[in-house]
């Protein structure tokens, strides 16, 4: 894409006293910088990978190593410390090395897994794409990662005859039938599992998890499962779709694009023949239903087990978020919006505290005192019986639908789980969950105009977390044999979804293999390379469609910032104009003076017509900038002129 020189204005209205927000932004942008080489120091050997010593499984486990390090580059992204991309990259080295030794990886892609786990492995691998698309080597993998996936791949992973990837685990080794082979026999004392309960509810002599204690239905059950759950495609592999579209961003080969495309095509038409529901499960000929007597659900990581929307849906909302990359249109955004309005019909009010569910720690600290009222829940599971499984909905999902799209229903989609909310929107909590998010209600408020202490609020929040994460490794004392492989997830002490909700305008990225898109992007022009400069902190105060306001402003005493400002971080949409603020001449005045005179301000309306405006930024100046968008007038793509 070749762009215009971007227009450069300068900031002239002082700062005054600094906001709290832009302070706590900045300590917490020092807190992080501390924390990564904390915990680098502690749990990683010297070759980048993890210390550990413990047992492993026949197939789970390598995203959990990935894990560990997922949100690093989108820390470097928005302004982290020069050194962390580095640091990213020699990690994802180390723990590719090391699970290439305990047979997880082949040619540096994982051998064969699901896509609910290989999604959140990958998320490390596309967070370094974006931090740093210049990086040949890693641009040939996105290339090599995506083309296993492709109709000619030796793999075999797709069939272009029935529009299937052949095994809901699949990867570098090609389909890999069957399931976790600790599962040959799916016994009761799978304590782990038990709140998902049986995982077919078909078989004859099984109708409680009670029944897996029968060494003879444990045995059944779990041959079942290699039949019937380890054969045929699984609706949860529509995020393979973001690996097409990593490397479709590079050059734009329209191979990647196609399979992409074709692929979430053949599941939506799969929905439109089925009264529009979004099926779990196609057999090996193509046909849905074929393992399951029929039925749309079913299948592995599907609508009866585990976990329902929380795996279909997700899934279904990296598709169609990857098509508006891959066409700069939200024409196929049915697929995501599907599922999450199907399960909206059968809502119910009820409390969570008074309600069976099968992930209730999630909401307990979500919701904190507000657990016990009555508020919205939707089902995340159906069998045969029905639907079950009464949740909160998860925000995240109809969010990006709504980042995505410029069509007013996806903004009313989320406006209705707001109304029918039971509980205080604005309300922050101090937690943080597996996918460090969770405080898109709040914040959501806070672009309504309805929680102006938000920034604050949700900044110390991190800051609190920050401390926490730090506190739990100095007072960890476990050993590389003793520790868990979740250990380093529980420990990992960055914290990235309050910045970008407060400086990117974006939701924290869907945690099972989403990309992440942001709204707005900083480009320290003055030093070449992404995030916001040292001292600079950045506050998105609106966001939609056509437009974002956001205010930028140095905080130091020294030093002129440059920044450019980028209408998404991918280059797809256009600034047409930008209206900034402008202080008359004046300050700081005739230093006889107790205190400062306050400037008048004015307002100007600057030509844009690109992708991006550079500001310089004075020692203790600020701006404030509203700009006006045409989304995606340009194509999407990880290099941008």
């Amino acid at each position: 894409m070749t762009t215009p020189t971007p227009p450069r204005v300068t900031a002239t209205v002082p700062t005054g006293p600094p906001p709290a927000w832009a302070i706590l932004q900045r300590r917490l942008f020092d807190a992080l910088d501390e924390a990564w080489r904390t915990f680098a120091d502690r749990y990683c050997a010297p070759d980048g990978s993890l210390r550990y010593a413990g047992p492993l499984a026949s197939r789970d486990g390598a995203d959990d190593f990935y894990e560990a390090f997922f949100n690093w580059p989108v820390l470097y992204q928005l302004g982290g410390a020069d050194d962390l991309l580095g640091a990213a990259k020699h990690h994802w080295h180390g723990v590719t090395a090391q699970l290439t030794e305990a047979g997880y990886v082949i040619d540096e892609f994982e051998r064969g897994y699901d896509w609910f786990h290989m999604g959140e492995s990958l998320l490390l691998f596309y967070g370094i794409c974006a931090a740093d698309p210049g990086d040949a080597d890693f641009e040939r993998r996105a290339h090599r990662f995506a083309d296993l996936y492709l109709p000619d791949s030796s793999t075999g992973n797709y069939d272009p005859a029935a529009r299937i990837i052949r095994a809901p685990h699949n990867g570098a080794g090609g389909p890999r039938y069957g399931v976790n082979e600790e599962w040959a026999s799916y016994g009761a004392d799978l304590a782990s599992m038990r709140p998902y309960g049986l995982p077919l509810r078909d078989l004859p002599g099984m109708t409680d998890w009670a029944d897996l204690e029968d060494p003879g239905n444990a045995a059944r059950m779990g041959a079942a499962m290699t039949e019937r759950l380890g054969r045929g495609d699984a609706a949860v592999n529509l995020a393979a779709t973001s690996l097409a579209t990593n490397a479709w961003l590079y050059g734009h080969d329209d191979r990647y694009r196609d399979w992409a495309l074709a692929y979430t095509d053949a599941w939506q038409q799969r929905a439109a023949a089925g009264d529009g529901i979004l099926p779990d499960n196609v057999g090996p000929s193509g046909r849905v239903g074929e393992l399951h007597g029929g039925r749309w659900y079913g299948g592995n990581y599907g609508w009866a087990w585990p976990h329902g929307i929380y795996s279909v849906g997700a899934a279904a909302v990296i598709a169609a978020v990857n098509t508006v990359l891959l066409t700069g249109t939200d024409e196929r955004l049915a697929i995501g919006r599907g599922p999450l309005d199907l399960v909206a019909r059968h809502a119910r009010h009820a409390a969570v505290t008074e309600t069976e569910m099968s992930i209730s720690d999630r909401w307990l600290a979500e919701l904190g005192e507000d657990a016990g009222r009555p508020t919205m829940l939707v089902p995340n599971r159906h069998a045969d019986g029905g639907w079950f499984d009464y949740q909160p909905p998860q925000l995240g999902l109809p969010l990006w639908l709504w980042q995505a799209s410029t069509d007013a229903a996806d903004g009313e989609r989320v406006e209705a789980l707001r109304k029918g909310a039971g509980y205080d929107w604005r309300t922050v909590r101090d937690f943080r969950n597996k996918e460090e998010a969770g405080h898109e209600a709040p914040w959501l408020e806070y672009l309504r105009g309805e929680n102006p202490g938000y920034p604050e609020a949700v900044l110390r929040v991190a800051l609190a977390q920050v401390e926490r994460r730090m506190a739990l490794i100095d007072a960890d004392t476990s050993t590389p044999e003793t520790l868990d492989i979740h250990h380093w997830q529980r420990h990992n002490p960055v914290v990235t979804e309050a910045l970008l909700q407060l400086t990117a305008g974006t939701p924290q990225v869907l945690y099972n293999g989403g990309l992440l898109p942001l709204r707005i992007a900083y480009r320290d022009t003055l030093r070449g390379r992404p995030g916001l400069p040292a001292d600079v902190a950045a506050l998105v105060e609106e966001a939609g469609p056509g437009h974002v306001t956001l205010q930028l402003l140095h905080t130091g005493l020294t030093g002129t910032r440059r920044v450019a400002v980028c209408a998404g971080s991918l280059g797809e949409h256009r600034i047409d104009s930008a209206v900034l603020d402008e202080a008359a001449p004046g300050y700081p005045g005739n230093p006889r003076a107790y205190s400062a005179p306050t400037p008048a301000t004015t307002t100007r309306e600057l030509r844009v017509a690109g992708p991006r405006l550079e500001v310089e930024l004075p020692p203790g100046r600020r701006i404030r900038l509203h700009l006006n968008l045409t989304p995606r007038a340009y194509q999407a793509a990880h290099r941008t002129a």
